[in-house]
């Protein structure tokens, strides 16, 4: 795979195997532009396309990433109805029928190195500056977390993403974002920004900690990469998001936010963490990735999954 932004830290992984693996059947994907959906076998959806773009003559299949705070019109029940199967994290949905449970997937890495000696700070969050206006999102947690810093241990935390050197216009004035010179003008001051990144690992890698929020909490299931982004640096995540994280990874790899009422117990917490707890958590990470449980979250997983259930139907 490639080095592009586009692929950064190996996140189209798991699309570059699924397309080998369909390769090894003599059936080759790709992209509308290459194979014309009106001339091919069947049709793969990646989230929920406008009605009037589904072929509804062809087999047509969905997969569904992003959660209802993103893409509400991927949870639009009726409109599943044009799909043979839907491939999706929802543990809600999952039936082995016509919903087949997939994950973010990721590259699983084999070589661990994970060196106390390159962590020089304690805490860093690396996220793109977003917002969406729904009663599950935790966007606005997110800010909290990096003004609690900023107040209070800057000396101790540091922000990385796109987006953070702009301001946001929302709703009706959303459209106001494609004029950066306004949105450079009045971005808001984030001291601990440090701009944006290349590698998030290369990040990680220098710190003990990293706040790690989904998009949007209480949904079952919606575990994207962003946890896995850190356990693949050796850095422990604080993680806020699914609350039943616990059924699909280990409790002793993370740090769950719910368990502190405030910042200032997390902190605390963090701070005084003893070295042998520290090591506990690395190597109850590096347990999990060598193990058979991470195996649905590999791209090895997304790819055989998809193949099977689809060729199974040709």
């Amino acid at each position: 795979m490639s080095d592009e932004v586009s692929n950064r830290d190996n996140c189209l992984y798991g699309f570059f195997l699924l397309k080998k693996r369909f390769e090894e059947k003599n059936i080759y994907i790709g992209t509308q532009d290459i194979n014309l959906p009106s001339e091919t076998q069947f049709i793969v959806y990646n989230e929920m396309p406008k009605l009037k773009d589904i072929f509804p003559d062809k087999n047509n299949y969905l997969l569904i990433f992003e959660s209802e705070v993103i893409r509400p019109d991927n949870w639009n029940i009726e409109n599943h109805k044009y799909f043979k199967k839907i491939f999706t994290w929802s543990d809600d949905l999952v039936d082995n029928i016509k919903y087949f449970k997939i994950n973010f997937s990721s590259k699983i890495p084999t070589d661990l190195d994970f060196g106390l000696s390159k962590k020089n700070k304690l805490c860093t969050m690396i996220i793109a500056h977003k917002f969406k206006s729904h009663p599950l999102e935790l966007y606005t947690e997110r800010v909290k977390a990096i003004r609690w810093f900023e107040r209070n241990h800057p000396e101790d935390f540091d922000l990385y993403g796109i987006g953070w050197d702009k301001y946001c216009f929302k709703g009706t004035l959303s459209r106001l974002n494609r004029f950066e010179v306004l949105t450079k003008l009045l971005k808001p001051k984030y001291p601990s920004y440090k701009g944006s990144v290349k590698s998030k690992k290369e990040i990680y890698e220098k710190y003990k900690f990293a706040i790690c929020y989904e998009n949007a909490r209480n949904i079952p299931g919606y575990i994207t990469e962003k946890i896995f982004d850190c356990f693949f640096a050796g850095c422990v995540p604080i993680y806020w998001g699914a609350p039943n994280i616990t059924m699909h990874i280990p409790a002793n790899t993370f740090i769950d936010k719910r368990n502190f009422k405030t910042y200032d117990r997390l902190y605390n917490y963090l701070k005084n963490m003893p070295d042998r707890e520290y090591i506990d958590y690395l190597d109850a990470i590096k347990n999990f990735i060598k193990s058979d449980k991470i195996y649905p979250f590999s791209a090895e997983c997304f790819a055989d999954t998809l193949t099977q259930a689809i060729l199974g139907e040709l």
